[in-house]
């Protein structure tokens, strides 16, 4: 039986840090329908997400606000996560088996101030490109399938989640020479343009 369940608080002591091989592995696919484990994990995932960005539960329990968060990332080895983006515009939370992007747009976007995520402890500087708009099939928590469809910061969100899954970090799509250069012969604007 997983720890993560629906009594259970995610605190940053049970994020994996970078280095560890789970990060780096393309994780396996959730059985559909997802069994009560799952369904409690996703859930116990999606509420570390809210408390870390509740100002006082991340004050007082030392959390790193995020809007993202992959299951490997608590070393767990299935593919789902779950995201909770909060900003003028309302809530967006979405709890996802199997996510697969079957579309994207050509053109590309970047967050100016770059990525960052919870299981690095560092600032990674240079702009991580990220298509602007996508389409996503995965199973909702009663093992239906869906289709999202992205755009702009919930775009990027998806993506980095998806590259967790895939054993890939934001900043292998960082520019090595130069970290601030975007691709060549690409339609790539700032988010915020």
């Amino acid at each position: 039986m997983s720890k993560f369940n629906d009594d259970y608080m995610i605190t940053m002591d049970d994020i994996v840090r970078e280095g560890d091989p789970i990060l780096r592995k393309v994780v396996d696919e959730v059985q559909m329908p997802p069994t009560e484990e799952d369904k409690a994990e996703l859930r116990c995932m999606l509420q570390f997400l809210k408390n870390s960005q509740n100002p006082e539960i991340a004050a007082k329990y030392n959390l790193r606000a995020g809007v993202g968060l992959s299951a490997n990332q608590i070393g767990l080895n299935k593919r789902m996560f779950a995201v909770y983006i909060s900003d003028e515009d309302g809530e967006m939370e979405y709890t996802l088996f199997n996510p697969k992007i079957i579309s994207h747009s050509v053109s590309m976007i970047y967050l100016p101030q770059g990525e960052g995520c919870l299981s690095v402890d560092r600032k990674v500087e240079g702009f991580v490109p990220r298509h602007e708009r996508i389409k996503v099939k995965a199973y909702d928590m009663d093992g239906n399938e869906v289709l999202v469809k992205l755009k702009g910061f919930p775009a990027i969100v998806f993506q980095h989640e998806i590259d967790h899954l895939n054993g890939i970090m934001f900043y292998d799509h960082i520019n090595k020479e130069n970290p601030f250069a975007l691709p060549a012969n690409v339609d790539i604007r700032s988010l915020y343009e």
